[in-house]
């Protein structure tokens, strides 16, 4: 594997170009988003529901209503490898793992109430709701692997560190580097828990049902999307944060198809785009989405495909560069069980770079997945 190539501390104006044609990039993920904001409305399919995540085309253009933004930028690098003659870029949040350095991102946790239905007949959703440990959907949350960083990570009989989740992942993912660069780190700042909002969603697009048997609510995930633009620049978010907006026992649908678990994107500034991300919390034990597994799955492909589809690509012999997607429907939904504070955390496992092609001397023990799951490469998508 090429060794990372330039620290970027901010994306250049080439995402002018890259703009026009990221939609279409998008558009080769499992999740075939409509590059249409709004359905006509809310009508869902009479099929079983599908266990998923999704990806949204960013939205960089100059015509979203927004305050000026400061020029602070996300810390990414860029790097390289060659599969089979072809040269495959990317750009990754943090820094590269050959300047042996730690970096750290500042995360916002915006807990979203969704109410859903007619007046009179209305449920509501929410991430101050208190589970049977005691504690907030939310504060759960915090206190979770993917933000503690009190776990050690052994894999396969190496230890990659005593660190979150994420970075845990990032250190065995790069292995081949960081086990001479120690110091080097991608963490997760705070996260900081700003003010709930309330989204009151149309009948047109929300409704509750039990996919998995148990009640939730069901939310278009295009209409969702079109509320965040103001809700962060209400709150004030910045391109050097990472936003997380977290609900409750609520799912996505997409064209009437249910169950969207989560998903990620950009918007904003194409010179200075805005990554942000959305994770339902399921208070359901064995179901989809459980707990942080949506967190876990969303944060991990935001690491390594920050920006969706960005100005250096993200492209594998895969697809895209989305690590989570690959396992998101193998035993258990890929989660594995973490035991932290007195409760029972379920976190999804991360393909690895060797899955995309990548050469497998760049992964702790050659590994295709974080915990080591039956793949070959680019064997079950991306």
């Amino acid at each position: 594997m090429n060794r990372p190539l330039v620290r970027m501390a901010r994306l250049t104006a080439v995402a002018i170009s890259a703009s026009f044609f990221i939609g279409s990039i998008a558009l080769a993920q499992e999740t075939n988003a409509s590059q249409t904001r709004f359905n006509p409305e809310m009508k869902l399919n009479n099929e079983a529901p599908k266990a998923r995540y999704a990806t949204l085309p960013p939205r960089l253009f100059s015509e979203l209503a927004r305050p000026a933004l400061s020029s602070s930028s996300l810390e990414t690098w860029n790097g390289s490898y060659s599969y089979n003659g072809t040269n495959y870029s990317y750009n990754m949040v943090g820094a590269a793992p050959s300047t042996n350095t730690s970096a750290t991102v500042q995360v916002y946790i915006i807990p979203v109430k969704i109410i859903v239905g007619r007046t009179g007949r209305q449920s509501t959703f929410d991430p101050s709701h208190t589970l049977s440990n005691g504690n907030t959907v939310t504060t759960n949350t915090v206190l979770s692997p993917i933000f503690d960083s009190t776990t050690n990570y052994n894999e396969g009989g190496v230890n990659v560190g005593t660190t979150q989740y994420i970075d845990a992942y990032q250190r065995a993912n790069f292995w081949g580097t960081v086990s001479s660069n120690q110091n080097s780190h991608t963490l997760l700042g705070g996260p900081t828990v700003l003010a709930e909002q309330t989204l009151t969603v149309p009948t047109s697009y929300g409704t509750t049902g039990a996919p998995f048997g148990y009640t939730s609510g069901l939310v278009d995930i295009n209409w969702f999307d079109a509320q965040l633009p103001n809700l962060m620049a209400k709150l004030g978010i910045q391109p050097n944060v990472f936003p997380i907006f977290l609900t409750y026992d609520v799912y996505l649908t997409q064209g009437g198809s249910c169950c969207i678990g989560g998903y990620h994107s950009a918007e904003g500034s194409s010179s200075n785009p805005q990554s942000y991300a959305q994770a339902s919390y399921i208070d359901h034990p064995g179901v989809f989405a459980q707990d942080v597994s949506a967190l876990s799955h969303e944060v991990g492909e935001w690491v390594d495909d920050p920006l969706v589809a960005n100005p250096n690509g993200n492209q594998t012999p895969c697809g895209i560069l989305e690590n989570g997607d690959p396992l998101e429907n193998t035993a258990n939904y890929g989660d594995y069980a973490y035991s932290l504070h007195g409760f029972t955390y379920h976190l999804q496992d991360l393909a690895t770079m060797p899955y995309f092609g990548a050469p497998a001397s760049t992964t702790v023990n050659g590994w295709l997945s974080f915990h080591h799951a039956s793949l070959g490469v680019c064997s079950n998508g991306s």
